[in-house]
């Protein structure tokens, strides 16, 4: 009777595990639907590390309880070995070569203070002037009327700023310094309201390099959003209005998915059309490392972080949110060397992404 119970609780944690390992699999790999055609399904990369630590549960089980049924989710981590690259790398990090480049990116959030930051615009500027950087580019750059430029002016040589209007409101700013001439800039066209991606043509010793600086559509999730979200999570809230509340973000993360996709198709188009160029693209993609968004621009360019960065690179510091919605790529023009997600400064609601980058 103990070993036909033994044998039925193996088969159902198996095939519970099988389960589970397909899932994850699936679930890796819907950055490969469109999100204007499948707009859920391109959502479900935000359970990816849930499935992650699900089968980490089951491996776990399996090495003290039965350890040749590790080969389940052995195998199930093998079968989805790509996204678990792209969302958790583990790289060899080489010093970069001399002569390099520094880029950093970073979501300032329009500098506004959190209560536990009194002083966010001076830790932030601080931060960019004292960062090493040779190229930075800034999302949410809302200065507000402060000295925020005339002091990261007093650093870098150069500097562009270029408004995001919704009719006459200013709702966004996207800006770049630099210690290298700016030639020329040029709007990237796509349909947004509060968002945008500029590029820049930069003089770079003997070579013109495009920059090209991006903050795609927002999850639009509001504080409360955020808040019942964590709540779900740690399930402190009620089963019925869990469902009901999952359903209505999932409606609103499937809308931003699909607004993000023509917005990333747009600006793989234009890297690709100006391909003749050493290329460095970065900003807040507002979506996940297993997404449309980010896929289709790596297929053009080299994810910096994937090539080169070291863990999950939790960006949008939040929490209850586990993913890097702030990225960085290059063309094969450069190596990257050391992308890191810097969790070092809180003041704002993203951490920075920088990276080193050698001229082939």
């Amino acid at each position: 009777m103990i070993r036909q119970l033994k044998t039925f609780t193996v088969n159902v944690v198996a095939g519970a595990n099988v389960a589970v390992g397909v899932a994850m699999v699936l679930v890796g790999f819907t950055d490969y639907a469109d999100p204007t055609h499948h707009p859920y399904i391109a959502t479900a990369g935000l359970l990816f590390p849930l499935f992650l630590l699900a089968n980490l549960g089951f491996l776990a089980f399996w090495l003290f309880f039965k350890r040749r049924m590790a080969l389940i989710p052995i195998a199930a981590y093998a079968a989805a070995f790509a996204p678990i690259r792209v969302y958790l790398p583990i790289n060899h990090r080489a010093d970069p070569p001399e002569g390099s480049i520094k880029v950093l990116s970073y979501n300032v959030r329009g500098y506004a203070s959190s209560p536990e930051h009194g002083n966010a615009v001076g830790e932030i500027v601080d931060y960019i002037r004292n960062s090493g950087a040779d190229i930075v580019c800034l999302q949410e750059d809302l200065q507000g009327g402060r000295d925020v430029k005339a002091r990261l002016d007093s650093a870098f040589a150069h500097s562009d700023t270029t408004h995001i209007m919704d009719g006459t409101r200013l709702v966004n700013t996207l800006g770049i310094y630099t210690r290298y001439p700016i030639l020329r800039k040029e709007r990237i066209c796509y349909p947004a309201k509060s968002n945008g991606s500029v590029a820049y043509y930069l003089k770079v010793g003997g070579d013109t390099v495009l920059v090209v600086n991006n903050h795609f559509e927002s999850t639009g999730l509001s504080p409360d959003d955020r808040a019942k979200y964590k709540e779900i999570l740690k399930g402190e809230v009620a089963q019925d209005t869990a469902r009901e509340e999952s359903k209505r973000l999932l409606h609103k993360l499937g809308d931003a998915a699909a607004r993000r996709a023509p917005q990333a198709d747009s600006v793989r188009k234009y890297v690709a059309e100006h391909s003749r160029y050493p290329t460095i693209l970065c900003g807040d993609f507002n979506d996940s490392p297993i997404s449309y968004t980010r896929r289709v621009l790596a297929e053009e360019l080299t994810d910096c972080y994937v090539a080169t960065g070291r863990g999950i690179g939790l960006s949008y510091n939040q929490k209850g949110f586990f993913v890097r919605i702030d990225n960085m790529m290059c063309s094969g023009s450069f190596e990257p060397y050391k992308c890191t997600v810097d969790d070092k400064i809180a003041a704002s609601d993203h951490y920075p992404i920088y990276c080193w980058l050698k001229m082939q």
